[in-house]
């Protein structure tokens, strides 16, 4: 399964960062690929007075923008995150297209972000957006995925859920900042690839990014031992990887954690 990992950086115009997702994309050496990861809010500015101002329906640029992407590579597009308007509500919603170019799912984020950080300021998605309700599990010829967004990785009775569905990745677009980043980041996909024995890919933007939100950038892939097999740092880049699935299979008899789980 051949993946592309994107970590853009967010410009202060959809346009302009919709340009640099296209030209970096064209940088990659592969000739297949089979899933394209975006970022969390790849085209918006990751700030909660601004999320109304970037608001996307199923039918408006960016969407658009990404179903062109999964149609001109034949690829499946794991869409970052946008502010999806829906009648009366935002979300902050990972919109996953197939190879053709069709809207298969939308994820929106269950767990929103909130925090106080150690100079006293604060950030709260819910002061704008609505928590979803629903997991995010799709269907593919490889076998089922799934989808949390951000905050959701700090959850593992969520990643549990996605884990018993029958999920094989799970795909997580995130912006970390600069206090969390360094400290969490790369544990928590540790831990919940380790507790659940599945690959895990996290994209986040690069951490120059417009904006007043710090993004850690740090984008990377873990496998179902919990081993990082690759990972950026703060600067725009590429991962483009293969992930073998039967490496699941493999881990689960040789640590049989999943087996071995009883009920509480």
């Amino acid at each position: 399964m051949n993946i592309l990992v994107v970590q853009n950086t967010v410009q202060k115009n959809i346009e302009d960062s919709l340009k640099n997702v296209e030209s970096l994309i064209k940088k990659s050496k592969s000739q297949k690929l089979d899933f394209i990861v975006l970022p969390e809010m790849f085209t918006t500015p990751y700030q909660v007075e601004l999320f109304n101002t970037y608001k996307q329906t199923d039918d408006t640029e960016v969407i658009t923008f990404l179903q062109n992407l999964a149609q001109k590579h034949q690829s499946y597009i794991i869409g970052g995150s946008v502010p999806e308007y829906n009648q009366t509500k935002l979300y902050n919603t990972t919109y996953i297209i197939n190879r053709n170019g069709k809207i298969i799912h939308k994820y929106r984020k269950i767990h929103l972000f909130s925090i106080t950080y150690p100079n006293g300021k604060t950030f709260d998605e819910s002061e704008t957006l609505t928590a979803g309700e629903t997991l995010g599990v799709f269907d593919t010829e490889f076998g089922k995925m799934g989808v949390m967004i951000c905050f959701d990785i700090r959850y593992p009775k969520l990643a549990q859920k996605l884990t018993d569905e029958g999920v094989k990745v799970i795909f997580v677009p995130g912006a970390f900042n600069q206090f969390t980043g360094p400290l969490h980041w790369e544990t928590t996909f540790k831990a919940r690839a380790i507790d659940n024995q599945l690959f895990f890919v996290g994209c986040s933007a690069s951490s120059h990014s417009y904006g007043d939100y710090q993004t850690h950038g740090h984008s990377l892939i873990v496998d179902p031992l919990g081993k990082i097999i690759k990972s950026l740092g703060r600067d725009e880049a590429l991962i483009n990887t293969q992930l073998n699935l039967n490496e699941i299979t493999r881990v689960r008899e040789q640590l049989p954690i999943q087996k071995n789980k009883k009920p509480l």
